[in-house]
């Protein structure tokens, strides 16, 4: 019994049910995290930064051309999770970045 066309997930941004295969379409395409030049992003992806960025609590400044190598995606496409030799937790954003 159940088919998979039968199958329906709940919305909670928009409230209601929604077919499963529709809400799959609509998370694969959010799941493409891009840069600021609209390049799509992957783990393991070098970076490099396109503006001087103030690092809040590293009293520190990446500078524009800054390259961040071996990127994390995160749940929020608009955030990527960094290494630097200096600042441990780097979170960025990916609107500042641009693919190597």
């Amino acid at each position: 019994m159940g088919d998979a066309d039968d199958e329906y997930v709940y919305d909670e941004a928009t409230g209601e049910w929604r077919p499963a295969s529709e809400m799959a379409a609509a998370a694969a395409q959010a799941a493409d995290v891009r840069d600021a030049s609209g390049n799509v992003l992957k783990d393991g992806d070098s970076v490099t930064l396109i503006k001087n960025l103030k690092v809040k609590g590293a009293g520190q400044t990446l500078k524009q051309g800054t390259v961040i190598r071996s990127i994390r995606l995160t749940d929020n496409p608009e955030e990527i999770d960094c290494r630097h030799d200096t600042i441990k937790g780097l979170v960025l954003r990916t609107e500042f970045v641009r693919k190597r």
